[in-house]
This record gives structure tokens, sequence and C-alpha cells, in this order.
């Protein structure tokens, strides 16, 4: 178990406690956080996903720097970030502060993306993360940790960037969903 697979299963193990931590309304009061009042609970669990999404990075970076990738990496880390994303997502929807429907749009997505790398997989083909899926996961995750946090700096505004950067979260989950259809037609054509 090296230190790439130990943050992955950091992030796993972090995942019901930010859960619990969202989901229950502990009475803790609030706390003022850069221009945004939230619940304390909530703010704790917005320091615990932002934890888990730089260990997202962290444990891909070392594991390509120090040559440490292994087989348990390749399934484990992209199963803890759907795991750690979709938790989040369906608790945002519980808050009221995402719609469903863009929600259901976002794990459709996950789903066909999972879907597509299996079938790949039963070809002998591993279908990589492209720029746009990269760059999707990156933007959901920053509109989640501004969405948690109350949208700090810009509530002093009155700018949603959360809910914008949602927005741009959601464009980029359909072009990249679809561009990874685009790419990979012939193994889905190939495997009916």
């Amino acid at each position: 178990m090296n230190l790439p697979n130990r943050l992955t299963m950091l992030r796993v193990v972090l995942i019901p406690v930010f859960v619990v931590l969202l989901a229950v309304d502990f009475d803790w009061g609030n706390i003022a956080f850069l221009g945004a009042d939230i619940p304390l609970h909530q703010f704790i669990a917005g320091v615990i996903f932002t934890i888990a999404a730089i260990t997202d990075w962290l444990d891909g970076h070392l594991a390509r720097k120090h040559n440490l990738v292994t087989n348990f990496g390749k399934f484990m880390d992209p199963l803890a970030d759907k795991l750690l994303v979709t938790a989040a997502l369906v608790l945002l929807v519980e808050m009221d502060l995402v719609a469903a429907w863009v929600v259901v749009v976002i794990l459709s997505r996950e789903f066909a993306v999972t879907g597509l790398r299996l079938v790949a997989a039963d070809e002998g083909i591993v279908v990589a993360a492209g720029k746009s899926g990269k760059a999707k996961t990156w933007v959901q995750l920053f509109a989640i940790i501004f969405l948690l946090f109350g949208n700090p700096i810009f509530s002093y505004v009155g700018i949603p960037f959360g809910e914008w950067a949602m927005w741009l979260a959601l464009a980029l989950t359909i072009y990249s969903g679809a561009e990874y259809f685009a790419q990979n037609y012939k193994i889905i054509v190939k495997s009916m």
C-alpha cells in the first residue's frame, strides 16, 4: 500500500464523515466565512470535502511522479472520486442548492462513461481521461466547494459564483460525455 493508494483510501474514509456532517443538522451554531454565514457543521463538511478533493489531485500526482501507479490505484482512484462527488451532489440537492435534474444529468454521464470504459476494457482498450473530462472534474469540485462554503468572497458582492460554476460543470459534463462517445463510437459498434 503505497502513499498514493493511502491517500485514495483516506478519501474513501472521509466520505461517510463528510456525509454525516452535512446530512445531520447538528445545532452547533453558525460561522461567518469570507462573507458567508453558514452552519458550523456545513463548514466542517466543506473543509473535509476540500481535503478530499486535494487528495484527488495529490494521489495521482505522486503516483505519476514517483512511478507508483498500481492497478489498485487505477481502480480505486476514479471510484473514490465518483463516490465523493456523488455524495456531495445528492446532499446539495437535499439542501436545495442544486437542482435535481442537474445532478441526474451529471450522474448519468458518469454511469455512461464508466460503462463505455468497461466495454472498452473488455476489448483490451483503455479509455483514458481526456482534457475535457479532467476540466469537468475540477470545475465540479470547485463548484461544490463554493456551494458548501456559502459562496465565499463572492457573497460580498452578490455574485452567485458557486451556481455559475455548477452550470459550467454541467456544460462540461455534457460536452466531455459527448466527446468520449464520439471518440470511442467504434468500441460501442464493435461490441454490438
